[in-house]
């Protein structure tokens, strides 16, 4: 019962690619890429190193606007 000889992969290769077919594995590869793509720029963000993509001008009024109008409900009743 040890390791499967490459007849046996070759059988349950052809088996997957019957039932899921070929375009549809093909999708999940390229969503599996996809996914480790975004897991490793994620790591890489973590370990340090910002992202360096900057606010448009209009978002960063609209930022700062909404940092000026926010009230702290607690703050008010504790006083």
């Amino acid at each position: 019962m040890g390791s499967f000889s490459i007849w046996h992969w070759l059988i349950v290769l052809l088996i997957v690619v019957m039932v899921f077919g070929t375009k549809k594995l093909k999708n999940m590869g390229s969503d599996l890429g996809g996914a480790v793509k975004g897991f490793k720029d994620g790591m890489k963000d973590a370990n340090g190193n910002p992202t360096t993509e900057e606010k448009p001008a209009g978002q960063v009024a609209a930022s700062v606007a909404a940092e000026k109008t926010t009230i702290d409900v607690e703050a008010k009743t504790k006083s």
